[in-house]
C-alpha cells in the first residue's frame, strides 16, 4: 500500500516537545503513515500556531484526508481557523477527532497505518474517550482466557504470550493490524482483535494465556495468522 492510500495525521498541542512525542510514539506502531506534529508557537513558546497547523495538515494530506488531534480547546479553535482557509475541496478530507491526544493518535495511526478510510480513522480516535476501558471492565482477568461453550463454526487457539512485555503497544498495534486484514472479526479473550485500545486495556504480559478465536466458520486462517504471531513472540525475540 502506498502512503497516498492512507489517511494522515496532525497532532496539535501547545507544546513543541509534546507534539513531537506524540508523533514519535505513534510512528512506532505506523511507520508508513503521514504523522505531522504542530507544536507550540512560531517562537518556540507554549501555544499554537495557525502557520504550523496548516503546514502539517498539508504536509500529513496525500489527497485522501487528514483527521486532526489537538491537546486543549484553544488548540481545537487555531486548527477549526486553520480549515476555515483550506480551498472547498481539502476541507472536505479534514476532521478534528474528539479524541483524548495520546490515546487518539495512536489509535488513529493504527487505523490508518491498515489502510481504513477517513471515517474509521476518526471513529478509532474517538474510541479513545474510554470505550476500550469500558469495553473491557467486565472481562474475567486478563490472565485467564474466557470459558466458552462450543458453538457451531467456532475457531479458537489459545496461545502463551512469550515476549518480554506482553501485549504492550507495538505488539499490540501489530496485532490490530493483522487482525484488520482479514474481514472476520476475530477476539482476544473475548475483546475484539481490531480495537488497540480494548487489547492493550487488558493488561496482557508475559507467561499469560490468550485465546484467539471466531465465532465464523471462514475465520480459521485468521486466528491462525493471529497465533502464529503471538506465537513468535510478535518478532521481539
Amino acid at each position: 500500500m502506498a502512503d497516498g492510500d492512507r489517511i494522515g495525521i496532525v497532532v496539535v498541542s501547545h507544546s513543541e516537545q509534546l507534539a513531537a512525542g506524540v508523533v514519535e510514539l505513534a510512528h512506532q506502531m505506523a511507520p508508513n503513515v503521514r504523522i505531522e506534529p504542530a507544536g507550540g508557537t512560531d517562537d518556540g513558546r507554549i501555544g499554537t500556531s495557525f502557520e504550523r497547523v496548516t503546514a502539517a495538515i498539508g504536509a500529513a494530506d496525500t489527497g485522501v484526508g487528514v483527521v486532526v488531534l489537538c491537546d486543549l480547546g484553544s488548540a481545537i479553535l487555531t486548527a477549526e481557523t486553520a480549515m476555515d482557509f483550506l480551498d472547498d475541496d481539502q476541507r472536505e478530507r479534514v476532521r478534528i477527532a474528539d479524541a483524548p491526544l495520546v490515546e487518539g493518535a495512536v489509535a488513529a495511526s493504527v487505523a490508518a497505518e491498515s489502510g481504513d478510510p477517513l471515517e474509521t480513522v476518526v471513529r478509532a480516535a474517538e474510541s479513545a474517550g474510554g470505550g476500550a476501558a469500558a469495553e473491557s471492565s467486565s472481562l474475567p482477568a486478563a490472565a485467564t482466557p474466557p470459558d466458552t461453550a462450543a458453538t457451531p463454526g467456532r475457531v479458537s487457539r489459545r496461545v502463551t504470550l512469550t515476549n518480554a512485555d506482553g501485549l504492550h503497544a507495538r505488539p499490540a498495534a501489530e496485532l490490530v493490524k493483522l487482525a484488520s486484514t482479514f474481514p472476520q472479526r476475530v477476539t482476544v479473550n473475548g475483546i475484539d482483535a481490531k480495537s488497540l485500545l480494548a487489547i492493550m486495556a487488558l493488561g496482557l504480559v508475559k507467561g499469560d494465556e490468550v485465546e484467539i478465536a471466531t465465532d465464523d466458520a471462514e475465520g480459521g486462517p485468521a486466528v491462525q495468522a493471529l497465533a502464529e504471531l503471538a506465537s513468535s513472540g510478535f518478532g521481539e525475540h
